[in-house]
């Protein structure tokens, strides 16, 4: 049983002084980088006062030197320095300090201070606030609609999948009703599988939003207002809220979970609280809220539009197509795509089979665009997202448009307008040309089957929609991520920058290259640098004032800035490559001093180092691709070099396409992480296994870094798409370990030659 907290700690009173034991918990959203910096730094600044503290990482290879009960029991605070949700249950009792993850690495010592005042967390209780002033984070109900999100997406894919795989093999036309599949067949069985994980997806939405805000409590209350808002029947409507309904029930559940958690209640009735209490009392309100007062509005809407659309049949085709197309595309399955789908499905009777026509043009618009979307540009979307876009191409060829339900959830603002534009100009172009559907189903697959008249101009609607609808996505995302860069430029330093549209696995470029060399100060031949390495000539002398910086993978390898003040510096580094043979031509700068070719281009050769080859962090990183002096003078010019670096290994096969890559992922946000660090990065299958490559420059190069520096030292990362395993991740950990200590960095910039360099970083373990 946990130990309740006292008050705060003291360093008055007689006798011995008790020892301080604190705890920690770090986690970031990509938990490679962040998540150890933080913990480093809260390990550093408690043992430099004397304080017992054990810091549990949360990283993308699991969780790491995990808190026990005996821990937390014997704990006089709790730090939870994270961006991401943290189960803070088994703290209850404990004072605990919740901050973003940026905090941990920029004021440990801070933090270690207002722990010991924090609030005491209760049982079941709310997350505690962060400390003011704390680190820039996602907002709770960011963090609460994608934590329902990625939740939801598997049960779209699989429901979806199934669905259109039933369909193309099991169904035929039929004027009565669609696409029929014969009863008691293999692909009704099949269908109906994926009928479950289509019913399953709103709810499942709801109460994972609903989870993230109010904790286990809320899930049942979520997760069933949710299926209440999708299910009309309950609120006298012929079509339910659908996932607009879910993330109103999801949020209104995970609030009302946190207000009855303020309530006073008997110690005796404490215990029953969450797994009783709560969960009956919030589904029980929550359920009867939406049945009685939302609903009705919705039934009201339904009811209206669709008398609405009646006395609209005689106005321009262009018009109607139009208006039906944007009703089809704002909720996909909510009252008003199902009102307008209803309305064309009941018209097919009467003889009138255009304004269905209408309609299944614009059904596939929002699966297919988003689609296409995830496709056009693939650095704008997670590789979750890049997967579900490839499922949700497939499901719009067979008229399903909840497959688009995901991006529009995830990002309501920028695809729902996409959407509605794509479809009312698909649904306008079907009606100027007449096309018709004698079957109450949409897609491509009914004109496929020969259920569509007019096919070339359905076939012209559905793509000029789609693509409409894919460009105007990938333009507002793209503003989108603007507008985030340019408010994460007033906020330099801070590393709660959102992490959201850079996906794993998408090119990444920007590293900082070194410009020729211009009045550095030189370690000569036979002086000994810092560390007790040996220089070799040519080598970079000892550079003050080093500074390092963070560097975060974004799910499979792709790796995020983040500006980390001089203090606390932090210069990461990720996966490399085992050196294999192989050369390129090295593009090479002027050199001051002249000499042998490689002398002047700064490659270290195994020869130069005095034979055996230097292997460094597992045999990732190696002679070959270090370079102790860049020679580009600009970013793009530095990205190509190192790319030529790493081709020394033989694991690149194409260069330009290796450069294109990093330049793609550049395009997205500068890598120059600042303190005159940078650190491109590409996820292509132009190399054929991991490398990195690390160069250093005197002078250094612009690389539009937030605090302005020039980058002087570049770790380049290239890995291939099916790259992204716990190895290169447990790399990354290492080096963001180890580069927290400036003493460290600064023997890096000051190490002579490559074999100096290679000295300094296999000190990593």
């Amino acid at each position: 049983m946990t130990s309740p907290a006292g008050p705060p700690p003291t360093g008055s009173g007689g006798g011995e002084r008790k020892r301080l034991k604190l705890l920690a918990v770090t986690a970031c959203p990509t938990g490679i980088a962040h998540t150890y910096m933080a913990a480093e730094k809260l390990a550093q600044a408690a043992e430099s006062r004397g304080i017992d503290m054990k810091v549990e990482t949360q990283g993308s290879i699991g969780a790491e030197n995990v808190l026990d009960d005996n821990d937390v029991s014997n704990a006089d605070g709790i730090i939870v320095a994270a961006d991401k949700d943290v189960d803070l249950s088994r703290f209850a009792g404990k004072r605990v300090l919740s901050v973003g993850v940026a905090e941990g690495i920029r004021h440990p010592e801070r933090l270690i201070e207002q722990v010991l005042s924090a609030p005491v967390h209760t049982a079941g209780g709310a997350p505690t606030a962060p400390a003011a002033g704390g680190g820039k984070e996602r907002s709770v109900g960011y963090k609460a609609l994608m934590n329902g999100v990625s939740y939801m997406i598997p049960f779209v894919v699989v429901g979806g999948l199934l669905i259109a795989i039933s369909l193309s093999l099991g169904g035929h036309t039929d004027p009565s009703g669609g696409l029929v599949i014969p009863k008691d067949s293999f692909w009704m069985d099949v269908n109906n599988i994926g009928v479950i994980g289509f019913t399953l997806m709103v709810p499942i939405l709801s109460g994972y939003i609903a989870y993230a805000i109010g904790d286990r409590p809320a899930l049942v209350p979520g997760m069933i207002g949710g299926w209440i808002a999708n299910t009309g029947e309950l609120y006298d409507s012929k079509a339910g809220a659908g996932f607009i309904g879910a993330i109103v029930t999801g949020f209104l559940a995970g609030y009302l979970v946190l207000w009855i958690k303020k309530v006073k209640v008997p110690r005796f009735v404490q215990p029953i609280m969450p797994i009783i209490v709560i969960p009956i009392v919030a589904t029980t309100v929550l359920g009867l809220f939406f049945i009685y007062v939302l609903g009705k509005p919705i039934s009201w809407v339904f009811e209206h539009l669709t008398s609405w659309l009646s006395g609209m049949t005689g106005t321009s085709a262009i018009l109607l197509g139009a208006i039906l197309g944007l009703m089809i595309a704002f909720d996909m399955g909510g009252p008003v795509n199902k009102t307008a789908f209803l309305f064309g499905a009941g018209l097919i009777a009467t003889g009138n089979q255009t304004v269905m026509g209408m309609c299944a043009a614009a059904i596939p618009v929002m699966p297919l665009g988003q689609g296409l979307a995830t496709l056009i540009r693939k650095r704008l979307y997670t590789e979750q997202e890049r997967e579900t876009g490839l499922a949700s191409l497939f499901m719009g060829c067979f008229g399903i448009s909840e497959g688009a339900i995901p991006f529009a959830a995830a990002r309501p603002a920028q695809v729902i307008p996409a959407n509605m534009l794509g479809g009312a100009v698909a649904g306008a172009i079907a009606g100027v040309a007449g096309v018709e559907d004698a079957v109450p189903h949409g897609g491509p697959i009914v004109a496929v089957l020969g259920a569509v008249s007019g096919v070339p101009m359905f076939f012209v609607a559905v793509v000029i929609g789609s693509a409409i609808t894919a460009l105007t996505t990938v333009a507002l995302v793209d503003l989108g991520e603007r507008r985030r860069r340019g408010e994460a430029v007033v906020g330099a330093g801070m590393a709660g920058a959102e992490p959201a549209l850079v996906g794993a696995g998408v090119a990444v470029a920007g590293a900082g290259a070194v410009g020729e060399r211009a009045g550095a100060r030189g370690v000569g031949e036979g002086s000994v640098a810092r560390g007790g390495e040996v220089p070799g000539p040519g080598g970079v002398g000892e550079v003050p004032g080093a500074r390092g910086v963070d560097v975060v993978p974004d799910g499979g390898g792709v790796v995020a800035q983040r500006v980390v003040p001089e203090s606390e510096a932090v210069l990461p580094e990720a996966a490399v490559s085992e050196a294999a043979g192989g050369e390129s031509d090295t593009v090479v700068g002027e050199s001051e001093a002249g000499g042998a070719a490689e002398r002047e281009s700064g490659v270290v050769d195994a020869a130069d180092a005095g034979g055996a080859s230097v292997e460094v962090l597992s045999g990732y990183l190696t002679e070959e691709t270090v370079k102790v002096e860049l020679g580009a003078a600009d970013k793009e010019a530095a990205i190509r070099e190192m790319a030529e670096l790493l081709a020394r290994t033989g694991k690149v096969a194409d260069v330009g396409e290796l450069v294109a890559t990093a330049l793609r992922r550049e395009a997205q946000g500068t890598t120059g992480l600042g303190e005159e660090i940078a650190i491109p990065h590409a996820k292509t299958d132009a190399v054929s296994a991991p490398a990195v490559g690390f160069a250093r420059s005197a002078e250094g190069v612009e690389w539009g870094s937030l605090d302005g520096t020039k980058a002087r030292l570049v770790f380049m990362i290239a890995v291939p798409e099916a790259a992204a395993g716990d190895e290169h991740l447990r790399i990354l950990a290492l080096l963001s370990r180890k580069l927290v200590d400036q003493e460290f960095r600064e023997r890096l910039l000051a190490a002579g030659d490559g074999a100096a360099v290679l000295g300094v970083l296999s000190e990593i373990r």
